[in-house]
Protein backbone atom coordinates (compact mmCIF):
# COMPACT_ATOMS: atom_id res chain seq x y z
CA UNK A 1 0.00 0.00 0.00
CA UNK A 2 1.31 3.40 -0.94
CA UNK A 3 2.09 5.78 1.87
CA UNK A 4 0.09 8.88 1.03
CA UNK A 5 2.18 10.98 3.38
CA UNK A 6 5.38 9.92 1.73
CA UNK A 7 3.92 10.43 -1.75
CA UNK A 8 2.68 13.88 -0.87
CA UNK A 9 6.01 14.92 0.53
CA UNK A 10 7.83 13.74 -2.59
CA UNK A 11 5.63 15.76 -4.93
CA UNK A 12 7.17 19.19 -5.63
CA UNK A 13 4.89 22.21 -5.63
CA UNK A 14 5.21 25.01 -8.22
CA UNK A 15 7.74 27.71 -7.44
CA UNK A 16 10.93 27.63 -5.50
CA UNK A 17 11.15 26.84 -1.79
CA UNK A 18 11.79 30.50 -1.03
CA UNK A 19 8.64 31.52 -2.91
CA UNK A 20 6.52 28.86 -1.12
CA UNK A 21 7.72 30.24 2.18
CA UNK A 22 6.82 33.74 1.04
CA UNK A 23 10.46 34.83 0.79
CA UNK A 24 12.10 36.54 -2.18
CA UNK A 25 14.67 34.47 -4.12
CA UNK A 26 18.28 35.52 -3.55
CA UNK A 27 19.59 38.18 -5.89
CA UNK A 28 22.34 37.43 -8.40
CA UNK A 29 25.66 38.28 -6.85
CA UNK A 30 27.85 41.03 -8.26
CA UNK A 31 30.49 38.41 -9.12
CA UNK A 32 28.13 36.95 -11.76
CA UNK A 33 26.82 40.28 -13.03
CA UNK A 34 30.19 41.86 -13.81
CA UNK A 35 31.26 39.20 -16.36
CA UNK A 36 27.88 39.57 -18.11
CA UNK A 37 28.24 43.35 -18.28
CA UNK A 38 31.83 43.03 -19.56
CA UNK A 39 30.70 40.56 -22.22
CA UNK A 40 27.88 42.83 -23.39
CA UNK A 41 30.21 45.83 -23.49
CA UNK A 42 32.75 43.84 -25.52
CA UNK A 43 30.10 42.71 -28.01
CA UNK A 44 28.70 46.24 -28.19
CA UNK A 45 32.10 47.71 -29.08
CA UNK A 46 32.70 44.89 -31.57
CA UNK A 47 29.38 45.46 -33.33
CA UNK A 48 29.89 49.23 -33.33
CA UNK A 49 33.26 48.86 -35.04
CA UNK A 50 31.73 46.50 -37.60
CA UNK A 51 28.90 48.93 -38.36
CA UNK A 52 31.35 51.83 -38.72
CA UNK A 53 33.65 49.88 -41.06
CA UNK A 54 30.92 48.62 -43.40
CA UNK A 55 30.12 51.99 -45.09
CA UNK A 56 33.84 52.62 -45.64
CA UNK A 57 34.29 49.23 -47.31
CA UNK A 58 31.08 49.71 -49.31
CA UNK A 59 32.43 52.98 -50.69
CA UNK A 60 35.55 51.10 -51.84
CA UNK A 61 33.54 48.08 -53.12
CA UNK A 62 35.67 45.84 -50.91
CA UNK A 63 33.27 42.92 -50.82
CA UNK A 64 35.68 40.29 -49.38
CA UNK A 65 36.16 42.52 -46.36
CA UNK A 66 32.43 43.24 -46.06
CA UNK A 67 31.53 39.55 -46.12
CA UNK A 68 34.33 38.63 -43.69
CA UNK A 69 33.44 41.34 -41.16
CA UNK A 70 29.72 40.53 -41.33
CA UNK A 71 30.19 36.78 -40.90
CA UNK A 72 32.79 37.20 -38.15
CA UNK A 73 30.56 39.58 -36.19
CA UNK A 74 27.53 37.29 -36.47
CA UNK A 75 29.60 34.26 -35.44
CA UNK A 76 31.07 36.03 -32.40
CA UNK A 77 27.65 37.32 -31.29
CA UNK A 78 26.18 33.83 -31.56
CA UNK A 79 29.10 32.20 -29.74
CA UNK A 80 29.12 34.57 -26.76
CA UNK A 81 25.36 35.00 -26.39
CA UNK A 82 24.55 31.30 -26.60
CA UNK A 83 24.82 29.20 -23.45
CA UNK A 84 25.44 26.00 -25.41
CA UNK A 85 28.23 27.13 -27.75
CA UNK A 86 31.02 26.79 -25.18
CA UNK A 87 33.63 25.29 -27.60
CA UNK A 88 32.81 27.97 -30.17
CA UNK A 89 33.78 30.68 -27.68
CA UNK A 90 37.38 29.53 -28.06
CA UNK A 91 37.40 28.16 -31.60
CA UNK A 92 35.77 31.08 -33.44
CA UNK A 93 38.12 33.87 -32.20
CA UNK A 94 41.16 31.68 -32.88
CA UNK A 95 39.89 30.83 -36.35
CA UNK A 96 39.21 34.49 -37.15
CA UNK A 97 42.69 35.55 -36.04
CA UNK A 98 44.25 32.70 -38.04
CA UNK A 99 42.37 33.78 -41.17
CA UNK A 100 43.17 37.48 -40.75
CA UNK A 101 46.84 37.17 -39.78
CA UNK A 102 47.92 33.96 -41.54
CA UNK A 103 45.58 32.74 -44.26
CA UNK A 104 44.72 36.14 -45.75
CA UNK A 105 48.37 37.35 -46.04
CA UNK A 106 49.29 34.12 -47.82
CA UNK A 107 46.35 34.36 -50.21
CA UNK A 108 46.97 38.06 -50.88
CA UNK A 109 50.69 37.48 -51.48
CA UNK A 110 49.86 34.66 -53.90
CA UNK A 111 47.39 36.90 -55.73
CA UNK A 112 49.88 39.79 -55.88
CA UNK A 113 52.58 37.50 -57.31
CA UNK A 114 50.49 37.04 -60.45
CA UNK A 115 50.13 40.79 -61.06
CA UNK A 116 52.40 43.67 -62.08
CA UNK A 117 51.67 45.50 -58.81
CA UNK A 118 54.45 48.04 -58.20
CA UNK A 119 55.02 51.69 -57.41
CA UNK A 120 54.37 52.55 -61.05
CA UNK A 121 51.42 50.16 -61.38
CA UNK A 122 49.33 50.45 -58.26
CA UNK A 123 46.15 52.14 -59.56
CA UNK A 124 43.17 50.69 -61.37
CA UNK A 125 42.79 51.47 -65.08
CA UNK A 126 40.01 53.97 -64.35
CA UNK A 127 42.12 55.79 -61.75
CA UNK A 128 45.16 55.97 -64.04
CA UNK A 129 43.07 57.19 -66.98
CA UNK A 130 41.45 59.82 -64.78
CA UNK A 131 44.88 61.18 -63.88
CA UNK A 132 45.90 61.44 -67.53
CA UNK A 133 42.65 63.14 -68.51
CA UNK A 134 43.05 65.69 -65.74
CA UNK A 135 46.58 66.64 -66.71
CA UNK A 136 46.45 70.07 -68.26
CA UNK A 137 48.51 73.15 -69.02
CA UNK A 138 47.61 76.80 -68.74
CA UNK A 139 46.48 78.33 -72.03
CA UNK A 140 48.89 81.20 -72.90
CA UNK A 141 47.12 84.58 -72.99
CA UNK A 142 43.89 83.16 -71.59
CA UNK A 143 41.66 85.02 -69.17
CA UNK A 144 42.53 85.03 -65.48
CA UNK A 145 39.66 85.15 -63.02
CA UNK A 146 39.12 86.22 -59.46
CA UNK A 147 37.48 83.29 -57.71
CA UNK A 148 34.90 82.80 -54.99
CA UNK A 149 34.14 79.14 -54.29
CA UNK A 150 30.44 78.39 -53.94
CA UNK A 151 28.43 75.38 -52.85
CA UNK A 152 24.81 74.31 -52.96
CA UNK A 153 22.69 73.22 -50.00
CA UNK A 154 24.29 75.70 -47.67
CA UNK A 155 27.81 74.95 -48.89
CA UNK A 156 27.72 71.15 -48.55
CA UNK A 157 26.31 70.34 -51.98
CA UNK A 158 27.49 70.70 -55.57
CA UNK A 159 30.48 72.99 -56.16
CA UNK A 160 30.38 76.12 -58.31
CA UNK A 161 32.71 79.02 -59.10
CA UNK A 162 31.82 82.70 -58.93
CA UNK A 163 34.26 84.22 -61.45
CA UNK A 164 35.18 87.84 -62.19
CA UNK A 165 37.38 88.64 -65.20
CA UNK A 166 39.72 91.60 -65.78
CA UNK A 167 36.88 93.65 -67.26
CA UNK A 168 34.66 93.22 -64.21
CA UNK A 169 32.26 90.79 -65.92
CA UNK A 170 30.90 88.09 -63.59
CA UNK A 171 30.13 84.46 -64.35
CA UNK A 172 28.77 81.38 -62.62
CA UNK A 173 30.85 78.31 -63.40
CA UNK A 174 29.36 74.87 -62.82
CA UNK A 175 30.18 71.38 -64.04
CA UNK A 176 27.82 72.08 -66.97
CA UNK A 177 29.56 75.21 -68.21
CA UNK A 178 30.03 78.96 -67.85
CA UNK A 179 27.02 81.27 -67.40
CA UNK A 180 27.19 85.11 -67.55
CA UNK A 181 25.57 86.82 -64.60
CA UNK A 182 23.60 90.05 -64.30
CA UNK A 183 23.96 92.23 -61.18
CA UNK A 184 20.42 91.38 -60.03
CA UNK A 185 21.36 87.68 -59.93
CA UNK A 186 24.04 88.32 -57.29
CA UNK A 187 23.13 88.94 -53.64
CA UNK A 188 25.76 90.95 -51.75
CA UNK A 189 26.06 92.47 -48.30
CA UNK A 190 26.70 96.10 -47.38
CA UNK A 191 30.43 95.67 -47.99
CA UNK A 192 29.89 94.21 -51.44
CA UNK A 193 30.82 90.63 -50.55
CA UNK A 194 28.90 87.90 -52.34
CA UNK A 195 26.24 86.23 -50.19
CA UNK A 196 24.35 84.12 -52.74
CA UNK A 197 24.42 83.38 -56.49
CA UNK A 198 21.59 81.43 -58.09
CA UNK A 199 21.05 79.31 -54.96
CA UNK A 200 24.78 78.83 -54.24
CA UNK A 201 26.46 80.33 -51.17
CA UNK A 202 30.18 80.98 -50.54
CA UNK A 203 32.04 78.24 -48.70
CA UNK A 204 33.54 78.99 -45.31
CA UNK A 205 37.24 78.54 -44.69
CA UNK A 206 36.54 75.27 -42.85
CA UNK A 207 34.42 73.97 -45.75
CA UNK A 208 37.15 74.86 -48.24
CA UNK A 209 39.68 73.00 -46.12
CA UNK A 210 37.47 69.91 -46.00
CA UNK A 211 36.96 69.90 -49.79
CA UNK A 212 40.39 71.19 -50.82
CA UNK A 213 41.33 68.19 -52.96
CA UNK A 214 38.01 68.28 -54.79
CA UNK A 215 38.30 72.03 -55.42
CA UNK A 216 41.93 72.16 -56.60
CA UNK A 217 42.27 68.81 -58.38
CA UNK A 218 38.88 67.56 -59.52
CA UNK A 219 36.36 70.31 -60.18
CA UNK A 220 36.51 72.20 -63.49
CA UNK A 221 34.24 74.35 -65.63
CA UNK A 222 34.15 73.38 -69.33
CA UNK A 223 34.39 76.22 -71.88
CA UNK A 224 35.26 76.59 -75.57
CA UNK A 225 38.74 77.85 -74.70
CA UNK A 226 39.41 75.00 -72.28
CA UNK A 227 38.56 74.02 -68.74
CA UNK A 228 38.54 76.65 -66.02
CA UNK A 229 40.24 75.28 -62.93
CA UNK A 230 41.20 76.75 -59.58
CA UNK A 231 44.82 77.84 -59.30
CA UNK A 232 44.42 78.90 -55.68
CA UNK A 233 41.29 79.30 -53.55
CA UNK A 234 41.00 82.92 -54.81
CA UNK A 235 42.05 82.66 -58.48
CA UNK A 236 41.28 80.52 -61.52
CA UNK A 237 42.55 80.16 -65.08
CA UNK A 238 41.85 78.34 -68.35
CA UNK A 239 43.67 75.05 -68.93
CA UNK A 240 43.93 72.71 -71.89
CA UNK A 241 44.00 68.92 -71.45
CA UNK A 242 47.35 67.34 -72.28
CA UNK A 243 45.87 63.96 -73.18
CA UNK A 244 42.69 62.68 -74.77
CA UNK A 245 41.47 59.08 -74.66
CA UNK A 246 39.53 57.23 -77.35
CA UNK A 247 37.52 54.39 -75.74
CA UNK A 248 36.88 52.77 -79.13
CA UNK A 249 40.54 52.24 -79.98
CA UNK A 250 41.95 52.30 -76.44
CA UNK A 251 44.57 54.88 -77.52
CA UNK A 252 45.76 57.86 -75.48
CA UNK A 253 46.83 60.90 -77.55
CA UNK A 254 49.12 63.73 -76.55
CA UNK A 255 47.16 66.84 -77.61
CA UNK A 256 50.31 68.95 -78.02
CA UNK A 257 52.53 66.57 -80.03
CA UNK A 258 49.93 64.21 -81.50
CA UNK A 259 51.82 61.12 -80.21
CA UNK A 260 49.56 58.13 -79.57
CA UNK A 261 50.06 55.61 -76.79
CA UNK A 262 48.70 52.08 -76.84
CA UNK A 263 48.07 49.80 -73.87
CA UNK A 264 50.86 47.35 -73.08
CA UNK A 265 51.30 45.35 -69.84
CA UNK A 266 49.47 47.88 -67.71
CA UNK A 267 50.99 51.03 -69.22
CA UNK A 268 50.41 53.47 -72.04
CA UNK A 269 53.37 52.95 -74.38
CA UNK A 270 54.17 54.79 -77.63
CA UNK A 271 55.53 53.19 -80.80
CA UNK A 272 59.00 54.44 -79.82
CA UNK A 273 58.82 52.65 -76.48
CA UNK A 274 58.13 55.76 -74.40
CA UNK A 275 56.13 54.71 -71.32
CA UNK A 276 53.80 57.05 -69.46
CA UNK A 277 53.32 56.96 -65.73
CA UNK A 278 51.31 56.02 -63.80
CA UNK A 279 50.33 52.57 -64.98
CA UNK A 280 47.64 50.27 -63.64
CA UNK A 281 47.42 46.79 -62.13
CA UNK A 282 46.79 43.83 -64.40
CA UNK A 283 47.14 40.07 -64.12
CA UNK A 284 50.31 38.86 -65.85
CA UNK A 285 50.15 35.15 -65.03
CA UNK A 286 53.47 33.45 -64.25
CA UNK A 287 55.60 36.27 -65.69
CA UNK A 288 57.11 37.13 -62.29
CA UNK A 289 58.06 33.49 -61.68
CA UNK A 290 59.51 32.93 -65.14
CA UNK A 291 61.48 36.15 -64.78
CA UNK A 292 63.31 34.67 -61.79
CA UNK A 293 64.60 31.69 -63.79
CA UNK A 294 64.88 33.14 -67.30
CA UNK A 295 66.51 36.51 -66.59
CA UNK A 296 70.26 35.98 -66.43
CA UNK A 297 70.64 39.15 -64.36
CA UNK A 298 68.45 37.61 -61.66
CA UNK A 299 69.03 33.86 -62.07
CA UNK A 300 72.80 33.88 -61.45
CA UNK A 301 72.73 35.74 -58.12
CA UNK A 302 69.51 33.92 -57.16
CA UNK A 303 71.17 30.49 -57.30
CA UNK A 304 74.22 31.73 -55.37
CA UNK A 305 72.04 33.37 -52.74
CA UNK A 306 69.89 30.23 -52.42
CA UNK A 307 72.91 27.96 -51.82
CA UNK A 308 74.28 30.27 -49.11
CA UNK A 309 70.76 30.54 -47.61
CA UNK A 310 70.59 26.76 -47.10
CA UNK A 311 74.15 26.60 -45.75
CA UNK A 312 73.50 29.50 -43.39
CA UNK A 313 70.28 27.96 -42.01
CA UNK A 314 71.82 24.50 -41.53
CA UNK A 315 75.04 25.74 -39.93
CA UNK A 316 73.11 28.12 -37.67
CA UNK A 317 71.00 25.26 -36.32
CA UNK A 318 73.95 22.86 -35.98
CA UNK A 319 76.30 25.32 -34.24
CA UNK A 320 73.75 26.80 -31.87
CA UNK A 321 72.38 23.38 -30.95
CA UNK A 322 75.84 21.91 -30.40
CA UNK A 323 76.91 24.76 -28.13
CA UNK A 324 73.59 24.97 -26.31
CA UNK A 325 73.43 21.21 -25.74
CA UNK A 326 77.05 21.06 -24.58
CA UNK A 327 76.47 23.80 -22.00
CA UNK A 328 73.20 22.20 -20.90
CA UNK A 329 74.93 18.84 -20.34
CA UNK A 330 77.78 20.49 -18.46
CA UNK A 331 75.43 22.43 -16.18
CA UNK A 332 73.12 19.47 -15.66
CA UNK A 333 75.65 17.65 -13.46
CA UNK A 334 74.15 17.40 -9.96
CA UNK A 335 77.46 18.01 -8.22
CA UNK A 336 78.21 21.31 -9.93
CA UNK A 337 77.94 24.40 -7.74
CA UNK A 338 76.46 27.73 -8.83
CA UNK A 339 74.40 26.20 -11.64
CA UNK A 340 71.60 28.76 -11.28
CA UNK A 341 74.03 31.66 -11.58
CA UNK A 342 75.68 30.20 -14.68
CA UNK A 343 72.33 29.46 -16.29
CA UNK A 344 71.13 33.01 -15.63
CA UNK A 345 74.26 34.47 -17.21
CA UNK A 346 74.03 32.23 -20.27
CA UNK A 347 70.53 33.40 -21.20
CA UNK A 348 71.45 37.10 -21.15
CA UNK A 349 72.09 37.27 -24.94
CA UNK A 350 68.59 35.82 -25.44
CA UNK A 351 67.07 38.52 -23.21
CA UNK A 352 68.43 41.41 -25.29
CA UNK A 353 66.70 42.60 -28.50
CA UNK A 354 68.34 40.89 -31.47
CA UNK A 355 68.39 44.03 -33.63
CA UNK A 356 70.33 45.93 -30.97
CA UNK A 357 72.79 43.06 -30.52
CA UNK A 358 73.34 42.87 -34.30
CA UNK A 359 74.15 46.58 -34.46
CA UNK A 360 76.60 46.25 -31.55
CA UNK A 361 78.37 43.35 -33.28
CA UNK A 362 78.51 45.38 -36.52
CA UNK A 363 80.41 48.06 -34.62
CA UNK A 364 82.71 45.50 -33.02
CA UNK A 365 83.54 44.01 -36.46
CA UNK A 366 84.30 47.42 -37.97
CA UNK A 367 87.64 47.21 -39.80
CA UNK A 368 88.93 50.64 -38.74
CA UNK A 369 87.38 51.26 -35.33
CA UNK A 370 86.04 47.88 -34.15
CA UNK A 371 87.10 46.61 -30.75
CA UNK A 372 87.92 43.16 -32.16
CA UNK A 373 90.57 44.51 -34.51
CA UNK A 374 91.89 46.77 -31.76
CA UNK A 375 92.37 43.76 -29.48
CA UNK A 376 94.03 41.78 -32.27
CA UNK A 377 96.13 44.73 -33.33
CA UNK A 378 95.18 44.04 -36.95
CA UNK A 379 92.97 45.39 -39.71
CA UNK A 380 90.85 42.36 -40.60
CA UNK A 381 88.03 43.09 -43.12
CA UNK A 382 85.44 41.10 -41.19
CA UNK A 383 82.43 42.47 -43.08
CA UNK A 384 84.07 43.31 -46.41
CA UNK A 385 85.66 40.01 -47.37
CA UNK A 386 83.10 37.45 -48.69
CA UNK A 387 84.38 34.52 -46.62
CA UNK A 388 85.03 36.50 -43.45
CA UNK A 389 81.62 38.20 -43.76
CA UNK A 390 79.90 34.80 -43.79
CA UNK A 391 81.99 33.66 -40.84
CA UNK A 392 81.12 36.84 -38.94
CA UNK A 393 77.41 36.29 -39.53
CA UNK A 394 77.62 32.72 -38.24
CA UNK A 395 79.49 33.92 -35.14
CA UNK A 396 76.87 36.59 -34.37
CA UNK A 397 74.03 34.17 -34.99
CA UNK A 398 75.73 31.65 -32.70
CA UNK A 399 75.84 34.27 -29.96
CA UNK A 400 72.15 35.07 -30.45
CA UNK A 401 70.94 31.48 -30.89
CA UNK A 402 72.75 29.30 -28.37
CA UNK A 403 70.79 30.55 -25.28
CA UNK A 404 67.54 29.30 -26.82
CA UNK A 405 69.08 25.90 -27.55
CA UNK A 406 70.56 25.87 -24.04
CA UNK A 407 67.12 26.47 -22.49
CA UNK A 408 65.26 23.79 -24.44
CA UNK A 409 68.09 21.28 -24.02
CA UNK A 410 68.16 21.88 -20.27
CA UNK A 411 64.44 21.26 -20.03
CA UNK A 412 64.64 18.13 -22.16
CA UNK A 413 67.56 16.72 -20.15
CA UNK A 414 65.73 17.19 -16.88
CA UNK A 415 62.72 15.31 -18.23
CA UNK A 416 64.75 12.13 -18.96
CA UNK A 417 64.53 9.64 -16.06
CA UNK A 418 67.85 8.92 -14.38
CA UNK A 419 66.87 5.23 -14.17
CA UNK A 420 67.45 4.83 -17.90
CA UNK A 421 71.05 5.99 -17.69
CA UNK A 422 71.64 3.96 -14.54
CA UNK A 423 70.36 0.87 -16.35
CA UNK A 424 72.85 1.57 -19.12
CA UNK A 425 75.68 1.83 -16.62
CA UNK A 426 74.64 -1.49 -15.10
CA UNK A 427 74.85 -3.08 -18.55
CA UNK A 428 78.43 -1.82 -18.85
CA UNK A 429 77.93 1.38 -20.88
CA UNK A 430 80.39 4.21 -20.44
CA UNK A 431 79.07 7.79 -19.86
CA UNK A 432 79.81 8.61 -23.51
CA UNK A 433 77.96 5.52 -24.73
CA UNK A 434 75.04 6.21 -22.42
CA UNK A 435 74.76 9.73 -23.82
CA UNK A 436 75.05 8.59 -27.45
CA UNK A 437 72.73 5.57 -27.18
CA UNK A 438 70.19 6.71 -24.57
CA UNK A 439 70.21 10.42 -23.78
CA UNK A 440 70.75 11.91 -27.23
CA UNK A 441 68.06 9.83 -29.05
CA UNK A 442 65.55 10.72 -26.33
CA UNK A 443 66.51 14.38 -26.65
CA UNK A 444 65.94 14.34 -30.40
CA UNK A 445 62.41 13.00 -29.98
CA UNK A 446 61.34 16.13 -28.09
CA UNK A 447 63.72 18.64 -29.70
CA UNK A 448 63.43 17.66 -33.38
CA UNK A 449 60.31 19.83 -34.01
CA UNK A 450 62.06 22.79 -32.36
CA UNK A 451 65.16 22.26 -34.49
CA UNK A 452 62.98 22.25 -37.61
CA UNK A 453 61.33 25.47 -36.44
CA UNK A 454 64.78 26.96 -35.83
CA UNK A 455 65.79 26.03 -39.38
CA UNK A 456 62.68 27.75 -40.77
CA UNK A 457 63.40 30.84 -38.65
CA UNK A 458 67.02 31.10 -39.77
CA UNK A 459 66.05 30.50 -43.38
CA UNK A 460 64.18 33.82 -43.16
CA UNK A 461 66.43 35.56 -40.62
CA UNK A 462 66.21 39.03 -42.14
CA UNK A 463 67.39 41.02 -39.11
CA UNK A 464 70.82 39.47 -38.63
CA UNK A 465 71.75 39.73 -42.32
CA UNK A 466 70.40 43.18 -43.04
CA UNK A 467 71.48 44.88 -39.82
CA UNK A 468 74.97 43.39 -39.64
CA UNK A 469 76.24 44.27 -43.12
CA UNK A 470 73.21 44.71 -45.38
CA UNK A 471 73.91 41.46 -47.24
CA UNK A 472 77.30 42.65 -48.49
CA UNK A 473 79.88 42.68 -49.82
CA UNK A 474 78.35 43.02 -53.32
CA UNK A 475 78.73 40.16 -55.78
CA UNK A 476 81.09 41.32 -58.52
CA UNK A 477 79.45 41.56 -61.94
CA UNK A 478 75.90 41.11 -60.63
CA UNK A 479 73.36 43.23 -62.51
CA UNK A 480 71.01 43.21 -59.54
CA UNK A 481 71.60 44.38 -55.93
CA UNK A 482 72.89 41.05 -54.55
CA UNK A 483 75.58 40.45 -51.93
CA UNK A 484 77.67 37.47 -50.83
CA UNK A 485 75.85 37.19 -47.50
CA UNK A 486 72.35 37.88 -48.81
CA UNK A 487 69.76 35.22 -48.12
CA UNK A 488 66.58 34.93 -50.17
CA UNK A 489 64.52 37.21 -47.95
CA UNK A 490 67.08 40.04 -47.97
CA UNK A 491 67.75 39.54 -51.68
CA UNK A 492 64.02 39.80 -52.29
CA UNK A 493 63.83 42.99 -50.25
CA UNK A 494 66.73 44.63 -52.04
CA UNK A 495 65.57 43.47 -55.45
CA UNK A 496 62.07 44.79 -54.85
CA UNK A 497 62.84 48.02 -53.02
CA UNK A 498 66.45 48.98 -53.75
CA UNK A 499 66.86 48.17 -57.43
CA UNK A 500 66.22 51.74 -58.57
CA UNK A 501 63.19 50.67 -60.62
CA UNK A 502 60.54 51.38 -58.01
CA UNK A 503 58.92 49.06 -55.51
CA UNK A 504 58.04 45.85 -57.38
CA UNK A 505 55.52 44.33 -54.99
CA UNK A 506 54.35 41.65 -57.44
CA UNK A 507 57.87 40.40 -58.12
CA UNK A 508 58.72 40.42 -54.40
CA UNK A 509 55.56 38.41 -53.69
CA UNK A 510 56.59 35.82 -56.30
CA UNK A 511 59.92 35.22 -54.56
CA UNK A 512 58.14 35.19 -51.18
CA UNK A 513 55.84 32.44 -52.45
CA UNK A 514 58.87 30.43 -53.61
CA UNK A 515 60.45 30.85 -50.16
CA UNK A 516 57.17 29.75 -48.54
CA UNK A 517 57.03 26.61 -50.70
CA UNK A 518 60.70 25.77 -50.03
CA UNK A 519 60.48 26.21 -46.27
CA UNK A 520 57.13 24.42 -46.08
CA UNK A 521 58.38 21.47 -48.13
CA UNK A 522 61.62 21.12 -46.15
CA UNK A 523 59.75 21.37 -42.84
CA UNK A 524 57.12 18.83 -43.88
CA UNK A 525 59.79 16.38 -45.05
CA UNK A 526 61.76 16.89 -41.84
CA UNK A 527 58.71 16.23 -39.68
CA UNK A 528 58.10 12.97 -41.53
CA UNK A 529 61.69 11.94 -41.02
CA UNK A 530 61.56 12.66 -37.29
CA UNK A 531 58.89 9.99 -36.82
CA UNK A 532 61.64 7.39 -37.14
CA UNK A 533 63.18 8.70 -33.92
CA UNK A 534 60.17 7.45 -31.96
CA UNK A 535 61.17 3.87 -32.74
CA UNK A 536 64.19 4.32 -30.48
CA UNK A 537 62.03 4.26 -27.36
Amino acid sequence: MTDLGTQGSATELPGSKDERRGEKPPRRSSSSVLPLVAKLLFLGVLNALAIISLPVMLAEDFWPGIITVALATIALDWAYLSKRAIPAKYLIPGTIFAIVFQVYPIIYSAYTSFTNFSTANRLTFEQALDQFERRSSNVPGSTRYQLTILGGDGGTGELAFFLTDDQGATYLGTADGLQPLEPDQIATDAEGDVQEVEGYVPLTIAQIGDRQQEILQQFEVPTEEGAIRAVTVTSAAVFNRLYSYDPDTGLLTDTETGTTYGQEEGNFVSADGDTLQPGWRIAIGFANFTRIFTSEAIRGPFVQVFIWNVVFAVLSVVTTFALGLGLAVALNHPGMRGRRVYRSLLILPYALPSFMTALIWAGMFNQEYGVINQILGASVPWLRDPTLAKLSILIVNLWLGFPYMFLISTGALQSIPEELKEAGYVDGATPRQAFRRITFPLLLISLAPLLIASFAFNFNNFNIIYLLNGGGPPIAGAQTPAGHTDILITYTYRLAFESGQGNEFGFASAIAIIIFILVGSISALSFRRTRALEEVV
